[in-house]
C-alpha cells in the first residue's frame, strides 16, 4: 500500500540530517583543501545539499508537523556514522567517506523511498526523491573519478577497517533511511571524538606557484581607457579565476555563523558556488585562447587569507558587501560586461552576462541576511568600509620574508596572447606594472 505519514516523515528526517550534515562537512573543508578541483567541488555539492535540506524541510512541514524537530538527531548511530567522516584526518579518508559510503547509502536510501511508498498518496515525497538522486548520483560520479586519482591501493587498504565500521554504524541505524535491521552492537570509534580542526588559512595546491603575488593590479588596468577591450578580456579573465579565494572566505563565515535559519546557509552557499563558478569561468576563458594560465598568471590568496585570519565573521561578511555594492553601478559589473562585448570574444560576453546577473543576487542576499542588522543601508555600507579599512595585507612584508617578488607576470601572459591572436604586442600594453603595494582591489577610488 505505501509508506503512512508518520513513516514517511521519519525517513525525510533521516535525509534531511545526512544532506545537513554533509553540507556541514563540505563547507568545513573548502578553505583548507588544497586541491583546487576538490575545492570547487566542495563548493558545488555543499550547494545542492543545501538546497535539499531546504526542499525536506519544507516536505515535512507540509505533512501535520509542527513544530517540525528537525534539529533533533534523528538517530544516534547514524550521528556517530558522520562523525567518523566528518573528523577523517585526511582528504583521501573525506572522500571515501562521503562519495564511496555516505552518498551512496543516501542514494540507496531515496530509492527505496520510491519503492516503499505509493505513487499517488505520496507523489510530492517521491518528485524531490528523484530529484536529489539525480543530484547526489551525480556527487557520487564526480566522487568515484576524484578517488580513482588520488587513492592507490596502500591508502585503501590502511583504510578498509575503518570503512568496515562505516558500514557497520549504517546496520546499527537500520540504514540511512532507518528500515533496515539493526545491529546495535558496541563499536569501537575510530575519529568521532578527535574533532577535525577547522582551518581559516586558505591552503593552494602547487599550480597556485606564487600565492603572495600582488605585482598586477587588475582593476587600475581595466579603468585605464589607453588599452583595448580585446587586451582587457586577458585582466577579466584572471579577475575570475581569482575569484577562487572568495569561497575559501565565504565558507569561514558559514561555518562561524550559528542558529541563522536554513534560508540563509541556502542563499549564502548558493553565492559560494557561484563564485566558485567564476573561477572556473576564468579558468575557461585562458583555456580557450590557448593559454595554460598555470604558466603566465599567479592568482593570490592575499585576501581569504587577510579576512580569515584578521577578522571576524560578521565583518568578513560586511567587507563582502561592501564590495558587492561597488559593483552594483555602471562603473562595476556593468563596465566589465561592456568591455567583454566590445572585445568581440563571445565566451567573455557571456561570462560577464551571467557573472554581473550573479552579483545582482549576491547584492539581494546581502541585503537581506547582512545588511537588515543596520539601521539603514549607507550604515551596514560604512561598516563594511570600516572592516576593510582594518584589514592589513601586507605588501612589503611578503616580500620581505621571502614569500613573493611581486613578479609582474602581465608581459610574458600579453606576448603570449598576441602570438595565439597574430598580432603584434601594443608597447604601452606591453610595459603595464602598477601593483598592489599601496591600492587595495575595490572600485572606492577608481569609481569616484
Amino acid at each position: 500500500m505505501g509508506l503512512s505519514v508518520e513513516q514517511c516523515v521519519n525517513r525525510l528526517k533521516r535525509y534531511h540530517y545526512a544532506l545537513k550534515r554533509l553540507h556541514g562537512i563540505l563547507v568545513a573543508r573548502i578553505t583548507a583543501e588544497p586541491i583546487y578541483e576538490l575545492k570547487l567541488a566542495f563548493s558545488l555539492h555543499a550547494y545542492y545539499c543545501a538546497e535539499h535540506v531546504a526542499t525536506m524541510r519544507q516536505r515535512v512541514g507540509e505533512m501535520r508537523e509542527p513544530p517540525l524537530g528537525l534539529e533533533a538527531v534523528p538517530d544516534a548511530a547514524l550521528q556517530r556514522f558522520f562523525d567518523e567522516i566528518q573528523n577523517g584526518p585526511t582528504t583521501e579518508l573525506l572522500l571515501l567517506g562521503i562519495y564511496e559510503k555516505a552518498l551512496p547509502a543516501l542514494h540507496r536510501a531515496l530509492e527505496r523511498h520510491r519503492q516503499d511508498s505509493n505513487p499517488l498518496t505520496d507523489s510530492p515525497t517521491l518528485r524531490i526523491c528523484r530529484f536529489a538522486a539525480m543530484e547526489i548520483q551525480e556527487m557520487i560520479d564526480f566522487g568515484t573519478q576524484a578517488a580513482t586519482c588520488l587513492i592507490n591501493d596502500f591508502l585503501r587498504n590502511q583504510a578498509s577497517e575503518w570503512l568496515g565500521l562505516l558500514d557497520l554504524l549504517l546496520k546499527d541505524a537500520g540504514e540511512l533511511e532507518g528500515s533496515g535491521p539493526r545491529a546495535n552492537l558496541p563499536r569501537a570509534e575510530k575519529y568521532a571524538k578527535r574533532a577535525f580542526p577547522y582551518v581559516r588559512t586558505p591552503k593552494r595546491d602547487e599550480r597556485f606557484s606564487d600565492p603572495y603575488n600582488m605585482g598586477v593590479h587588475a582593476e587600475m588596468f581595466l579603468y585605464d581607457q589607453q588599452f583595448s577591450a580585446r587586451d582587457k578580456t586577458l585582466m577579466i579573465f584572471f579577475k575570475r579565476l581569482r575569484e577562487v579565494d572568495v569561497p575559501e572566505m565565504m565558507a569561514s563565515i558559514i561555518q562561524e555563523t550559528k542558529d541563522k535559519p536554513w534560508e540563509y546557509y541556502r542563499e549564502m552557499t548558493r553565492q559560494l558556488w557561484d563564485e566558485a563558478r567564476h573561477a572556473i569561468m576564468g579558468e575557461l576563458g585562458f583555456v580557450r585562447l590557448g593559454i595554460d594560465w598555470t604558466k603566465y598568471v599567479r592568482p593570490p590568496f592575499t585576501w581569504s587569507l587577510a579576512l580569515n585570519t584578521q577578522l571576524e565573521a560578521k565583518e568578513r561578511h560586511a567587507v563582502l558587501y561592501f564590495i558587492e555594492q561597488g559593483l552594483m553601478p555602471k562603473t562595476g559589473k556593468r563596465y566589465e560586461w561592456e568591455i567583454a562585448t566590445e572585445s568581440g570574444d563571445p565566451f567573455a560576453a557571456l561570462c560577464q552576462d551571467y557573472d554581473w546577473a550573479d552579483e545582482v543576487l549576491h547584492a539581494r542576499i546581502g541585503r537581506d541576511w547582512y545588511a537588515k542588522e543596520f539601521g539603514t543601508n549607507r550604515e551596514a555600507i560604512a561598516y563594511g568600509d570600516l572592516a576593510w579599512s582594518r584589514v592589513l595585507i601586507d605588501w612589503s612584508r611578503y616580500q620581505a620574508e621571502g614569500l613573493t617578488e611581486h613578479e609582474n607576470w602581465w608581459p610574458d601572459l600579453y606576448r603570449k596572447a598576441c602570438q595565439l591572436w597574430q598580432v603584434d604586442p601594443n608597447p604601452e600594453t606591453l610595459n603595464y606594472q602598477h601593483t598592489y603595494e599601496s591600492t587595495r582591489a575595490d572600485l572606492k577610488t577608481l569609481a569616484e
